[in-house]
């Protein structure tokens, strides 16, 4: 997940860049999602006093091969996400993380409680200043 500050006269691009990924380059958007792992993504507009945040949350395999593959690709519409996303974002927003429990968690990691919460902290930035899975 990533939350980014969104400058406020990008907001109608943003919207035309995922509706366009929703629709006439959904193709082109489930081809990287093979590329990259990704078995599901969502992206919300939250609008704030403080200007206009995007939550981008990705169901991926593995992060690491999702940003890499994000970052190596060779799919037009990678460049053009990174394009629009680069030209949209202010920076990381701060967010606290209150509760994060996978329904089966990774067979190498305890299952048993944390001793300690988890703590607030910034977003993982978007992949070369955008979000993978071109969403």
């Amino acid at each position: 997940m990533s939350v980014s500050k969104v400058r406020p006269e990008q907001v109608g691009r943003l919207r035309a860049w995922f509706a366009e990924l929703s629709g006439p380059r959904r193709g082109e958007l489930l081809a990287t999602f093979v590329d990259e792992g990704v078995r599901h993504e969502t992206v919300l507009l939250v609008p704030t006093s403080d200007g206009p945040l995007m939550v981008y949350v990705m169901e991926e395999e593995d992060p690491a091969r999702s940003i890499a593959a994000f970052r190596d690709s060779a799919h037009p519409v990678d460049a053009d996400h990174r394009a629009v996303l680069s030209a949209a974002f202010m920076g990381v927003a701060e967010y606290e993380v209150l509760l994060d429990v996978p329904a089966e968690p990774p067979a190498d990691l305890s299952t048993g409680p944390s001793a300690e919460p988890p703590a607030a902290r910034p977003s993982r930035p978007p992949a070369g200043g955008a979000a993978p899975g071109t969403p």
